[in-house]
């Protein structure tokens, strides 16, 4: 019977719900009546006075509802907010309903000798009804959303599947979490309850589960109440956190599943989709940067927007969150046609930015969202590009990034790094764009490979560039990318996911690493904090060692070390330094208004002067693909670079030579 009322309230729609409201409001008005005078047939000399108030009070009610927006509402999910909004129409409605029958009651106004019928009345009647009327109407309304629960309950009859879960972290996110579940049982997702370290949160219910206890009960808790599986719901938890939860699952042969960090989770809105195991990325995890969301998007909002490289792991990222802000126009430029074309589709799948709404300068070109396909070694098509489009702000991350292949192919880091970089500078200057950020790296502090001292080129050009124009000129160096592509991690899943042997290449080899969207937060916040030549750092914790990363994946994976997959060291490749660094000698660093984002703001002091001179016999040297014509150009401008396979003598004669000229 149950079930069958719950299936019958389901099919309710608002026309049903006007029929039913009118209904509602014939009836109330008796039932005021008969409550302000205690017995039934008391009420039949006010009959004709009821009459006329009806007359007025039904059609006031109903207009006010419908500017109120009651009948294009989906009640299935009501919650307390449309109790509050019924609450409130059913104020402004009373309000309406006493202006008229206070009105008709003053005697200055000569009203009672023509309304005689509506004087009789007793003062109290319209606030009975309208109390009677909110809680009829609201009670047929949330009779609908308790059949929905109801009906949903059914998922989890005797015979459905379900999984019995533990939410490990009883703040918004698991509150959020723990919502969702109980109200969709179909997910097959059974909350028990929650754990936290907080003591405050202790034996409190939030949506009805309680506060069991903290992280080490889990195993007990899992065993009292049968639970499968472990979700951890601590969107801002460091990596530390994350690995102390995992161990204490995994000893006692608990499933763990968590949600994305805080960076992947830029509209801060939690959903059960969500839910993946647990990745290297959480283990790794930092606590997070408060950035200056508002400032980002005010900088980029109704702006035109190009990013290079935009194929590519950080440059898609930042398409992605830069789309989000709202700009006029967001040129996505790149030389692969496949990964532009991926990155734009999702885009346009995505739908525009909210932000979009509001008035915004016009397009110069083309549709909001440009993909234009160009390689930055080619000086006139970018130019024509800039001149096209004319950006306000570029993201700078087209480059080559593999260590081992840049030193076996000196010319093209030095064509694309440093060449491509010039070119878009240059026509960027002759477009006159406002703010212009360039993605860098760690690996050209104290560089001791090609690729390295090909970013630190790409600096100074960027430096030379802010000085000359006295814009907000920047570079930001960041570590090792978690997931990018070459990153470690893909090659070590590669590896795991053949049977191994994962291959490091020192046992001491240590890494600093970042996720995409932290880095990508990085770059969007050096936009906006930026004068002009500085260099931003973000303080990335402790370096990472390359062999403890494979064992982390290795277990995430389900295997044992030195039972199921094997560690193999394989020795130091060309270029490779045992350990990063991040602040060049002579840099003075200070940390910004965020906490963990330092500044050089002398950076822009250390541009030679010869640097043209330089680049032109850079240029000739990649272009005959002379590599060690490459060496003494590089070596030219960045005095501390250290290639591991030049003779030292004949360094030292570089050198000479350089001091002489």
């Amino acid at each position: 019977m149950t079930s069958r009322i719950a299936s019958y309230l389901n099919r309710l729609r608002n026309r049903h719900f006007f029929a039913i409201d009118l209904v509602i409001l014939a009836i109330t008005p008796f039932l005021a009546l008969v409550l302000r005078v205690d017995v039934p047939y008391a009420i039949q000399p006010f009959l004709p006075d009821l009459l006329v108030y009806m007359a007025y009070a039904i059609p006031l009610r109903l207009a006010i509802f419908r500017f109120f927006g009651l009948y294009q509402r989906y009640w299935r999910y009501a919650s307390i907010d449309e109790l509050v909004q019924l609450a409130v129409m059913n104020l402004a409605a009373l309000v309406a309903i006493a202006v008229v029958f206070f009105g008709v009651r003053l005697p200055a106004l000569g009203i009672c000798s023509q309304w005689t019928e509506v004087c009789g009345l007793p003062r109290s009647i319209p606030v009975l009804d309208a109390i009677l009327t909110f809680l009829l109407i609201s009670g047929v309304r949330f009779a609908v959303r308790l059949s929905s629960i109801w009906r949903r309950k059914g998922a989890n009859a005797p015979g459905s599947v379900t999984k019995r879960v533990l939410i490990v972290g009883a703040g918004d996110a698991g509150a959020m979490i723990a919502k969702e579940m109980r109200t969709n049982p179909g997910l097959g997702l059974d909350p028990v309850g929650f754990v936290d370290d907080d003591m405050h949160k202790h034996d409190v219910r939030i949506h009805g589960l309680p506060v069991l206890g903290n992280r080490h009960d889990i195993p007990s808790l899992a065993r009292q109440y049968a639970v499968r599986q472990i979700i951890i719901a601590i969107p801002t938890a460091p990596g530390r956190v994350i690995r102390e939860i995992l161990a204490i699952c995994e000893s006692a042969g608990l499933q763990a599943r968590t949600m994305p960090g805080i960076y992947e989770l830029l509209d801060e809105t939690v959903k059960v989709n969500q839910l993946r195991d647990v990745q290297i990325e959480d283990l790794l995890r930092r606590e997070p940067i408060h950035t200056d969301t508002a400032a980002v998007q005010a900088l980029l909002r109704g702006k035109r927007v190009l990013i290079t490289g935009g194929g590519g792991s950080i440059g898609s990222e930042l398409c992605r969150q830069v789309w989000r802000c709202g700009p006029a126009q967001l040129v996505v430029l790149g030389h692969g046609e496949n990964s532009i074309f991926e990155i734009v589709n999702e885009l346009r799948g995505a739908g525009p930015a909210t932000a979009r709404s509001e008035p915004m300068e016009p397009i110069m070109a083309g549709e909001p969202l440009e993909a234009v396909i160009a390689d930055i070694r080619f000086a006139g098509r970018i130019h024509n590009v800039m001149q096209r489009y004319r950006p306000q702000v570029i993201f700078h991350a087209a480059a080559h990034k593999h260590v081992p292949l840049m030193e076996q192919n000196p010319g093209e880091a030095i064509t694309n790094n440093v060449l491509g970089t010039r070119n878009v500078l240059d026509a960027a200057m002759a477009a006159d764009v406002n703010h212009f950020v360039m993605i860098s790296t760690d690996k050209a502090v104290n560089p001791t490979s090609v690729m390295g001292a090909s970013k630190r080129c790409a600096e100074l050009l960027v430096h030379r560039a802010a000085r000359r124009t006295g814009k907000p000129y920047v570079a930001v160096r960041f570590g090792n990318v978690l997931g990018s592509r070459g990153s470690v991690v893909l090659t070590f899943q590669k590896q795991i996911a053949a049977g191994g042997p994962v291959t490091v290449t020192h046992p001491d080899m240590r890494r600093y690493f970042m996720t995409i969207p932290e880095a990508v937060q990085l770059v969007l916040q050096a936009a906006v904090l930026g004068h002009g030549g500085e260099v931003f750092v973000l303080d990335m914790g402790d370096p990472v060692r390359i062999v403890d990363l494979a064992q982390d994946l290795i277990e995430l994976s389900g295997f044992e070390v030195g039972q199921d997959i094997e560690i193999t060291f394989t020795g130091m490749r060309p270029g490779e330094k045992l350990y990063e660094e991040l602040f060049v000698d002579g840099e003075r660093y200070e940390r910004t208004r965020h906490q963990k984002i330092f500044i050089a703001a002398n950076a822009s002091s250390f541009v030679p002067s010869e640097l043209d001179q330089v680049l032109a016999g850079l240029r000739q040297a990649a272009e005959a693909n002379d590599r060690q014509g490459v060496m003494a150009g590089l070596l030219r401008l960045i005095p501390e670079f250290r290639p591991p396979d030049v003779d030292p003598a004949l360094l030292a004669q570089w050198a000479a030579e350089d001091a002489r000229s």
